[in-house]
């Protein structure tokens, strides 16, 4: 029975994981961009949270939000699109460190299953569902 599950397993296809993979991270970045902003406008409520709660060591807290909320809007769309995969897995698994190491430390868990999903595009590429994979920019197979 343990080898029928495991050649069921292994019969998924590779690109739908790697779809999945690109997709449900992009989602929660593309969420946290969207309650950042009203319309085209970074609202205040984020300005005072990058000056106080999100507070980083080196990056001022105004730049800091500008950075994230552009970086939280574009790489997910990047990400789901498959364009530039691998350079925007890479993009928002600096953001998830970021966040892990500067504003929740306690939310380990929540962070490694983001950075877990991110790393495995990195690594593995985009899949052949993706834009990349069709201009024959990532067609690295492992």
């Amino acid at each position: 029975m343990l080898r029928r599950i495991n050649a069921l397993c292994a019969r998924i296809p590779a690109d739908l994981v790697a779809l999945m993979l690109r997709i449900f991270p992009a989602i929660i970045f593309w969420q946290s961009g969207r309650t950042k902003v009203e319309g085209f406008t970074i609202k205040d409520s984020t300005w005072f949270l990058f000056e106080h709660e999100y507070a980083l060591p080196l990056i001022p807290s105004k730049l800091a939000a500008v950075m994230a909320t552009a970086a939280e809007h574009a790489l997910p769309v990047l990400l789901v699109l498959g364009l530039l995969t691998r350079l925007s897995a890479l993009g928002l698994l600096a953001m998830t460190a970021v966040i892990q190491i500067f504003v929740y430390p306690e939310a380990w868990i929540t962070h490694g299953l983001w950075a877990s999903a991110l790393l495995a595009v990195a690594a593995y590429g985009p899949g052949r569902v993706s834009v990349d994979y069709a201009l024959g920019l990532d067609r690295a197979r492992r």
